[in-house]
C-alpha cells in the first residue's frame, strides 16, 4: 500500500510539473526506482505513466496549439515519431549498468541546458527562419533524447524551442506537451512489444498522472514564468544529486 500511495503521489505531481514546464519523470523515476523496479524497466514504465498527462495537459493550452501554423506543427510532430521509435530502440540494447550510471548525467544535462536556455536563444539569435537542416537536427536529437530517457524531456523541449527563437510561454508548453505525447506514445509502443513495462504500476501512475496533467495546466496560466523556472531547476539539480549519491 504505501508503494502504491509513493507512485501515486510522484505520478500526481508529474503531471502537474510536466503541464507547467516538464521535469516530472524526475519524480516518476526515481519513485519507480526507489520501490525496486530496476533503472531500464523503471525509465520504460515511468514513460508510460507520464504518456496521458502529457495528452491532458496540452489540452489546457488548445488555444495557442490551434493558433500555431500547421505546416510547422506537423512538422515538428513527424519528427517526434521518428525521434520516439529511435531512442525508444536505443534504450532496449543499452546495458543495465551503462544505463545507471548516465543517469544522473542525462539528468544534469536536461536541468543546465533549461537553467542556461536564455544563452542558448542569444547564441541562436532566436531566429525562427534558421538553417532547416539545423533545425530538422536538433529536433531529432531532442526527440530521440525523450525516447531514450523521459527524464527531463520538458525541459529540453522547452530549450529546444527557445533556441528556435520561440517567446510565448503559454505556446511553448503547449507544444511541449504535443510533442511529448506523439514521441512519448511511439517510445511507448516499443516499450510494451519489448515487454519490459511493470503494468500494474503503469496503470496507476497513469491515472494520477492525467489528472495532475489537467491541475498542472490550470496553474501555469496563474504561476509567474520566474516561478516556474525556479521549480524545474530546483527539483533538477536534487534529482540528480540524490541519482549520483546512487550511483
Amino acid at each position: 500500500m504505501l508503494d502504491v500511495v509513493l507512485i501515486s503521489l510522484a505520478a500526481f505531481f508529474a503531471g502537474v510539473l510536466n503541464a507547467i514546464a516538464g521535469g516530472g519523470s524526475f519524480l516518476t523515476f526515481p519513485a519507480l526506482v526507489f520501490i525496486g523496479v530496476p533503472p531500464i524497466a523503471a525509465n520504460a514504465t515511468s514513460a508510460v505513466a507520464v504518456f496521458p498527462g502529457y495528452l491532458s495537459g496540452a489540452a489546457g493550452f488548445l488555444s495557442e496549439i490551434k493558433a500555431f501554423d500547421r505546416r510547422e506543427l506537423y512538422w515538428l510532430l513527424g519528427l517526434s515519431v521518428i525521434g520516439g521509435v529511435a531512442g525508444a530502440l536505443l534504450l532496449l540494447v543499452t546495458p543495465s549498468e551503462v544505463f545507471s550510471f548516465i543517469v544522473p548525467w542525462l539528468l544534469l544535462f536536461a536541468t543546465l541546458l533549461f537553467a542556461f536556455d536564455k544563452k542558448i536563444r542569444a547564441w541562436t539569435k532566436g531566429d525562427k527562419g534558421t538553417n532547416p537542416i539545423g533545425k530538422t537536427a536538433a529536433t531529432l536529437a531532442v526527440t530521440t533524447y525523450g525516447g531514450y530517457f523521459n527524464g527531463g524531456l520538458g525541459i529540453v523541449l522547452l530549450a529546444l524551442f527557445s533556441g528556435l527563437g520561440f517567446r510565448d510561454m503559454n505556446l511553448m508548453n503547449g507544444l511541449k506537451n504535443a510533442l511529448s505525447f506523439i514521441l512519448s506514445g511511439a517510445s511507448v509502443v516499443t516499450f510494451l512489444l519489448a515487454g519490459i513495462v511493470y503494468m500494474r504500476e503503469a496503470a496507476i501512475m497513469m491515472i494520477a498522472a492525467t489528472i495532475g496533467g489537467y491541475v498542472g495546466a490550470r496553474l501555469a496560466r496563474k504561476l509567474p514564468v520566474p516561478v516556474i523556472r525556479a521549480i524545474v531547476i530546483m527539483v533538477g539539480l536534487s534529482m540528480t544529486v540524490v541519482f549520483l549519491a546512487r550511483s
